[in-house]
């Protein structure tokens, strides 16, 4: 990698990295928090809270991304940035679930994920993509893990309305990493043909497999995240604590995905990398449906489960960005994370509702039948090339 690529990786990490530490930090305490708010004893009404910040996203995820195509990554960056810490100083103030599901909401709106994947996907070379998607992707992983560790802390000093206002506060930081360190993005022409783009995108069957995949993924991850705190605190491990399982976990995963994501960068085995962890998933997500509170085979079974997410979410973005020319990232990336944050948002609902009536192994044991759905259809995708929009064709424009 250059000194640009590794720049451009390193920022725009770090943007993600800081707004998604503010996510993080409430993931492990809103369900334990949610009792105190009125109406928030409905698990319902937990899930759509934790879910709400997905469902905006997914609407807004693609105009975000078509307006970058045609007006710059960056100045839609800051604008998004600016909404998601009003959304997060909102919900600051809270005093009951609406008030909390709405801040949510607004967070969400702050939709600039596909945004920042294009960008990087622009200032990177094809044969170095996956390196920068898995910088992006261990800095959410670190960040998943430092907020695992503070978050019960900080809760316990700064209370829920606290920990909003930080995530709001870590969102004004990242504008000035946009503004000061990230790379201008090279010049190119505009997208004259967005609404062509667009169609292609959800057409396309390689894409639609990508789609699919990313969409079980974050719904798997938000509807395990309705229960397993819970269970945690079942198994007796109280809040505080529940660091000393998931800080080993998390980190352990970072150096165990680094293995087959090299072996996907440098051999093109993305697919078969892809297989093989949606297979860990299924795996992870069976053992939790039987797990039961034990502690030991719970974190044996939550480094399966982070081994595996942290492969995909390298892996999947990198080859989406490799199936369309750069005029049509934006657009493309912005249906990608728009079925991200859609399964975020029913992860949310989903977890809270069959956990509600069914319990915890409930929830693990659709999870697990959702990922072997998705091994199905993973299973017919074709070997993604090298070049960027080889196969992808948006009106007129070719990436050929």
């Amino acid at each position: 990698m250059s000194a640009q690529e590794l720049r451009a990786g390193a920022s725009l990490a770090g943007i993600f990295g800081l707004r998604m530490l503010g996510l993080f930090l409430i993931l492990p305490v809103f369900a334990v928090h949610a009792p105190q708010l009125s109406g928030g004893e409905n698990l319902v009404l937990v899930g759509v809270a934790l879910g709400a910040y997905g469902l905006v996203q997914a609407i807004l995820h693609v105009p975000f991304g078509m307006a970058s195509d045609r007006w710059g990554r960056k100045p839609v960056m800051v604008l998004g940035l600016v909404i998601f810490a009003a959304g997060s100083f909102l919900a600051a103030g809270a005093e009951d679930i609406w008030t909390a599901i709405v801040g949510r909401g607004l967070q969400g709106a702050g939709a600039i994920s596909a945004v920042v994947m294009a960008l990087a996907a622009d200032l990177t070379r094809d044969q170095h993509r996956v390196k920068t998607m898995a910088m992006i992707g261990a800095t959410i992983g670190f960040s998943f893990a430092l907020s695992l560790v503070a978050a019960p802390s900080l809760y316990h000093w700064i209370g829920m309305g606290g920990l909003f206002a930080l995530t709001g506060v870590l969102a004004l930081a990242a504008i000035g990493i946009v503004a000061w360190l990230v790379p201008a993005a090279p010049r190119r022409a505009l997208a004259p043909g967005a609404p062509g783009a667009l169609r292609a995108a959800l057409r396309d069957p390689q894409l639609l497999r990508l789609n699919a995949g990313i969409f079980v993924l974050h719904l798997v991850q938000m509807a395990m995240f309705v229960v397993v705190p819970p269970l945690l605190v079942a198994s007796g491990l109280p809040l505080a604590a529940h660091w000393k399982i998931y800080l080993p976990v998390v980190l352990a995963s970072f150096a165990l995905m680094l293995p087959p994501v090299l072996h996907a960068d440098r051999r093109n085995a993305g697919r078969s990398v892809m297989l093989g962890a949606i297979g860990l998933l299924i795996v992870a997500e069976g053992g939790l449906t039987l797990s039961g509170p034990h502690i030991a085979l719970l974190a044996v079974l939550l480094l399966a489960f982070f081994c595996a997410f942290n492969v995909l979410e390298a892996l999947i973005p990198s080859l989406v960005s490799r199936l369309v020319p750069a005029q049509a990232r934006g657009t493309a990336i912005g249906v990608y994370n728009t079925t991200q944050t859609l399964g975020l948002f029913c992860g949310g609902l989903l977890g809270g509702w069959i956990a509600g009536r069914y319990g915890p192994a409930a929830v693990f044991g659709v999870c697990a039948a959702l990922a072997l759905a998705w091994l199905g259809i993973a299973y017919g995708m074709r070997p993604v090339n090298r070049i960027s929009g080889e196969s992808f064709t948006m009106g007129t424009v070719k990436g050929r």
